[in-house]
């Protein structure tokens, strides 16, 4: 059956490249949505320039033909239309009350169902309360599904495994010789930058695959900047963070296993070889008013939602002495400005080249924001995102949606990307209980 999909003011915001993203099946976009995107054209963040691009896209489309009618998309695309508000009082305005926007396109949507009886009409939203509203008026409904994890849950477990009952010359020969051919060791755990823990019945061993090398490499415990890795996982997220060739890193895990920690740290061990370390995270404004309303300086207006990283810097200091070589290292850094904490709506625009980028709370953005980002990577950068793909503050975004989880499932295999994830809590005792019983 032919399919009609209505799409709704949240998916637009998403992905501005949603309109194209159906094959061959035709678009209709409500007035309603035309007048929400209104509302977020003027701002600097992604949601704006998102409003924006839509805004351009169909108004190169209306050149083409009348928005009323049906327009062409392109080759092997559907149609796209834009639908005024219909005068059905028995859809969901009757049902629901003609106070919200989205009531009007949830009636758009049924009137489009009782036109196109050969057809199957879809509301697809990223609002979940929008889409329950839908079904429960019998009106097929469901999520913006392009750039969607299948099974983020597993997500971690292709990047790092155990092999057991190896045999002892194996994992001798490679303590001797600091690393050994793969030669279908790993069997159908093998990928690009993925770690292993070798087991036999007495010796153990920590490893990375080497796909350029194809060579099974020890992973021996390293230091950065006086922090010490405590378990096997951080083990292999600082192997990941200070190997010059991984130029990509993704670290998930719940709150207090040490991922911006450890990350911070692995930069400033490598402050000679970048000349810059930038720190940032996505800004959740307050009431979703945009952080120019704060007062104060630029500085000021980011200042609180910072605070975790400069936590993160404070621990590192707290391990020297006051007067020691490398807390005065880390103060001239930051007074120079070879290291910054920053939000990311400042990043949009530049080009960073022999950077260090360290992106905090990663899962709260979307594919596309994740992508704008790797995108502003030159020459000799390495970019690091960290997050916890079960801690998501904005509405939109759930576990396999989130752009932590699109790029460690894209990226899978690509010898410039490692992915790790750390499970044991570090912090303290009471945050790991909290973690596991809470």
């Amino acid at each position: 059956m032919p399919k009609l999909f209505v799409l709704d003011t949240s998916v637009l915001l998403f992905d501005h490249n949603s309109i194209t993203s159906f094959e061959d099946n035709d678009i209709v976009i409500p007035i309603t949505v035309l007048e929400e995107l209104d509302n977020f054209k003027i701002g600097n963040e992604t949601k704006n320039f998102e409003a924006r691009s839509v805004i351009r896209f169909l108004d190169k489309l209306s050149e083409k033909a009348h928005c009323g009618d049906w327009i062409p998309l392109g080759d092997d695309k559907g149609k796209l239309k834009i639908v005024m508000h219909t005068d059905d009082h028995e859809g969901a305005v009757s049902i629901f009350g003609n106070d919200k926007n989205d009531h009007k396109i949830i009636n758009v949507a049924l009137s489009l169902h009782q036109q196109y009886k050969r057809k199957k009409v879809t509301l697809v939203t990223k609002d979940i309360n929008l889409r329950l509203k839908a079904k429960a008026i019998g009106l097929q409904a469901e999520d913006y599904l392009t750039g969607k994890v299948d099974d983020a849950q597993d997500l971690g477990n292709q990047f790092s495994s155990a092999l057991y009952n190896l045999e002892s010359d194996t994992i001798r020969n490679l303590y001797a010789k600091k690393e050994i051919p793969e030669s279908g060791l790993l069997k159908e755990q093998k990928i690009a930058n993925g770690y292993y823990v070798l087991n036999n019945c007495s010796e153990s061993a920590l490893a990375r695959y080497n796909a350029k090398s194809k060579q099974i490499e020890l992973v021996e415990k390293s230091y950065a900047y006086g922090i010490n890795p405590k378990n096997a996982e951080q083990t292999f997220a600082l192997n990941a963070l200070l190997n010059p060739d991984i130029k990509l890193v993704a670290l998930q895990g719940v709150a207090g296993t040490g991922k911006t920690l450890l990350a911070l740290a692995a930069a400033l061990e490598q402050k000679n070889i970048y000349s810059q370390i930038i720190l940032s995270r996505p800004i959740i404004p307050l009431n979703n008013r945009d952080i120019g309303f704060l007062p104060g300086s630029a500085e000021d207006k980011i200042s609180p939602y910072m605070q975790p990283l400069w936590d993160n810097l404070k621990v590192i200091k707290s391990q020297y002495k006051e007067n020691s070589r490398k807390k005065k290292w880390i103060e001239e850094l930051q007074e120079s400005g070879q290291l910054q904490i920053t939000a990311l709506n400042f990043i949009r625009g530049r080009t960073l080249s022999h950077a260090i980028f360290i992106i905090d709370e990663a899962q709260n953005l979307t594919p596309h924001e994740i992508k704008t980002i790797i995108t502003r990577a030159g020459e000799g950068t390495k970019i690091i995102f960290t997050g916890d793909i079960h801690q998501i503050d904005t509405p939109y975004l759930d576990e396999n949606s989130n752009g932590l989880s699109y790029i460690i499932d894209r990226l899978k295999g690509q010898t410039l990307f490692a992915s790790i994830k750390l499970e044991k809590g570090e912090r303290s005792e009471l945050a790991d209980l909290a973690n596991q019983l809470l």
